[in-house]
């Protein structure tokens, strides 16, 4: 049985709707998904810095243009950020430096995003990409089932490059409820062959429009069977859209999570969730 703890840890200023987060070095790179802006936030200094992602950005970005950057995910010193694809202005994926703190590349998904929705059974109205991993050799895209359909999809993506070199594989899961309401898929991070996820119960079947929040989970897939191990709600209240891990002891693994407060006000709070195996 898993047990776990709660807190919050610190609330970031100048950062809104938090939608991705990595912790590294005792800071943390964090996405929102009204931003075209990587923020990089120490802790011990509470220095903020903002690093465009594409040419004029903002903070908050309309709607109906934003690039809805909504995952995150970091393999040596590159980190990548991902469009959801939930319309048509969402494909784009950015490849961020750490070192040298630059852009190294931007690619449009769209292709792939297509060949996804194909394999996977889902409508484009469906389709809302809001966790990723990249371990060095195979992707893990994350789709929010939290339309009308429900459709939370794993995608295993190997192959070359994202764009016209790449094999995919689609698991479905069935996630609880809470509250009547079906989870859907938030984030996911890889910790040893464990892929640890975060769902929320959102009162919406859009994509798009967001609903009543009525909480949280974490669960485990094991990356050899794709199964599910235990799932765990976590919250009543808050929408957890970023995990990362901080550390690792023995049986206890330390998270840190933020939260989509989906408003425009630029703060963001940021969680410790303590999880023990007995």
């Amino acid at each position: 049985m898993e047990k776990f703890q709660l807190s919050l840890l610190f609330k970031i200023i100048g950062l809104g709707s938090a939608s991705g987060l990595i912790y590294q070095d005792n800071s943390i790179l964090a996405i929102g998904d009204n931003s075209s802006y990587l923020y990089e936030y120490t802790i011990d200094s509470q220095k903020l810095e903002k690093h465009a992602l594409i040419e004029n950005p903002q903070e908050n970005t309309p709607k109906k243009v934003k690039l809805d950057f909504e995952a995150i995910t970091k393999f040596e010193n590159n980190v990548y950020i991902f469009g959801s694809g939930s319309t048509e202005n969402r494909n784009k994926m950015v490849q961020f430096d750490t070192t040298t703190k630059k852009i190294t590349a931007t690619t449009d998904l769209s292709d792939l995003y297509l060949v996804m929705q194909s394999f996977g059974k889902i409508t484009p109205d469906d389709f809302n990409i809001e966790g990723a991993i990249y371990n060095g050799q195979s992707w893990y895209l994350f789709n929010r089932g939290n339309g009308k359909t429900n459709k939370n999809v794993v995608f295993t993506i190997d192959g070359e490059n994202l764009t016209n070199d790449f094999r995919v594989l689609a698991n479905e899961y069935k996630l609880p409820k809470i509250k009547g309401v079906r989870t859907s898929f938030t984030d996911a991070i890889l910790v040893e062959d464990k892929i640890y996820f975060l769902a929320t119960a959102e009162n919406t079947e859009s994509t798009y429009d967001d609903g009543e929040v009525l909480g949280s989970i974490i669960g485990r897939i094991d990356t050899t069977t794709m199964k599910i191990e235990f799932t765990k709600k976590i919250t009543d209240t808050h929408k957890f859209e970023g995990i990362s891990i901080s550390k690792k002891s023995g049986k206890e693994i330390e998270f840190f999570l933020c939260e989509d407060n989906d408003t425009e006000v630029l703060e963001s709070n940021i969680f410790k969730l303590l999880i023990s195996e007995k």
